[in-house]
């Protein structure tokens, strides 16, 4: 995990390069294959992948005192091992939408449980020439029903 100054040198040493930046956002509490899919799909959207990871204290709002069930630094090695991420940086509010003000990528993503005009920093992005792209999610793959599973205790059918 890098720093916002660190993560912005790279950015515009990449785009000074000619190459398209990715930006996309998430807690990433319980990785699951939904994840792994979306993450791919979005690296194949341009050269590099940004990932603002939602702070331990921005999960904990966000989706209630129980969570994040993995602190930060593990979720963000977990994502670091993934080849399809190139970068990430943490963020503490309950959006992204200073970071995306700060790094200006050229594509924003998130998944299809959103709607264009929903989607945080789109403005910031389209006004900068980017683009935004809505990736489907993976049919009944959730973080939600994994802890739900495991707390019921019961195996798959």
């Amino acid at each position: 995990m890098i720093s916002i100054t660190e993560a912005q040198e790279l950015v515009q040493s990449w785009q000074d390069d000619g190459q398209k930046v990715v930006f996309t956002n998430g807690c990433f509490d319980v990785l699951h294959r939904g994840h792994i899919t979306y993450l791919q799909e979005a690296k194949a959207t341009g050269d590099k992948l940004i990932i603002g990871l939602n702070s331990d204290e921005s999960v904990c709002r966000l989706k209630g005192q129980h969570r994040p069930i993995q602190c930060i630094e593990d979720r963000a090695v977990i994502l670091e091992a993934l080849g399809c991420v190139d970068v990430v940086v943490e963020f503490v509010e309950d959006t992204p939408a200073e970071l995306i003000a700060e790094l200006q990528p050229n594509v924003l993503v998130k998944g299809g449980d959103y709607q264009e005009d929903e989607i945080v920093g789109r403005d910031i992005v389209l006004s900068n020439g980017g683009e935004v792209k809505i990736i489907p999610l993976v049919e009944g793959v959730s973080t939600s029903s994994i802890i739900s599973r495991i707390l019921s205790g019961k195996a798959l059918d």
